[in-house]
């Protein structure tokens, strides 16, 4: 679906013209803002969240490639400044969240279709709210449509401190599940820790595989969930339990295993896409995560804050700095 004709007023929109690195993100301050259609919100965006599969996109590098010129931007929190003729849900003025957009939220003004925009509650802010998005959303995939989790099961997030590693600890801690994390910095083994994992480990510390071993026993690890199966898929071949599920959320590139690691424990390796997501899917995730955020569990955790005119930097950073903690938003 495509937005309608633009309002004849402008805004400031990050525009990508071509596939490449970080410098192809163009902020343009003469770009129409959109006219919701009949079953879409247009929504004045005060944060917008960064994730890193924006950046494999705009490298061209994605199955999924957008039409060019595109903005990116899924995850924005703001205030519906107009909804289209058949919206009933909201009106101009209502706080909201979005799980994606049609526009792109790398802009001032964005529009999304009514079944993906939420309201957001007084008691998070934008950047909070900006948050919520795919991380929460990924992270309620993979524990329960993919890996199928159960409470008393034990989850290791590998690579937890960042915006989808917070948000499958706090989910599976309210679900009750055993949380255990890895991080890469004191700081983030700290957050890990107060987001709802019993123990946390560094994994960039030599031996660290050999911690886990020893605190979980011969049993292993019933669910892995990996942010970064190119370094740590072997690895965690060796971290499961009988019949335990690694969850593939990340991966940068290539690696090699042995495929008789999985064998003798009937595990399964499991790649997730939230793209893949059903209709029905997403439904059951936004039931589980708006109730989250009225109990009180769903807190989002924000780490660095980028103006928009900064857009080039958080991509770079997003992908090359260490030691994440908490989600990166770009605020307007």
């Amino acid at each position: 679906m495509a937005s309608g004709r633009s309002t004849g007023l402008l805004m400031r929109a990050v525009r990508v013209s071509e596939f490449g690195g970080p410098a192809v993100l163009k902020l343009q301050s003469n770009t129409p803002i959109p006219n919701p259609m009949e079953n879409q919100v247009l929504i004045k965006v005060f944060a917008c969240g960064v994730n890193p599969v924006e950046t494999y996109i705009r490298s061209g590098t994605y199955v999924r490639k957008p039409t060019l010129p595109w903005t990116p931007g899924n995850d924005v929190a703001g205030v519906v400044e107009q909804v289209g003729e058949y919206v009933t849900k909201f009106k101009k003025g209502d706080r909201v969240f979005t799980s994606g957009t049609i526009t792109g939220g790398y802009a001032e003004y964005t529009v999304a279709s009514d079944d993906s925009v939420y309201p957001l509650p007084d008691t998070l802010n934008y950047k909070q709210g900006a948050a919520i998005g795919i991380p929460y959303f990924t992270a309620y995939r993979a524990l329960f449509h993919k890996a199928n989790a159960k409470p008393g099961e034990s989850v290791l997030v590998h690579g937890a401190s960042g915006g989808v590693g917070i948000a499958t600890c706090q989910i599976a801690r309210a679900f009750g599940l055993k949380v255990f994390g890895t991080a890469g910095t004191q700081d983030g083994l700290g957050v890990v820790q107060k987001n709802g994992a019993s123990k946390t480990f560094n994994h960039r510390e030599s031996g660290y595989i050999d911690k886990i071993k020893e605190y979980t026993g011969a049993q292993g690890m019933n669910i892995i969930i990996e942010m970064m199966a190119n370094i740590n898929l072997s690895i965690d071949l060796q971290l499961i339990s009988n019949h335990g599920r690694v969850i593939i959320v990340g991966n940068r590139g290539s690696i090699e295993i042995n495929p008789r690691d999985t064998m003798a424990k009937e595990s399964s390796i499991i790649g997730m896409s939230l793209f893949s997501s059903t209709k029905e899917d997403l439904q059951e995730s936004a039931a589980a995560l708006l109730a989250g955020i009225e109990a009180g569990w769903l807190q989002p955790l924000i780490g660095r804050e980028y103006p928009l005119e900064k857009v080039a930097q958080a991509h770079e950073d997003i992908i090359n700095s260490h030691g994440a903690t908490g989600k990166m938003v770009l605020t307007m």
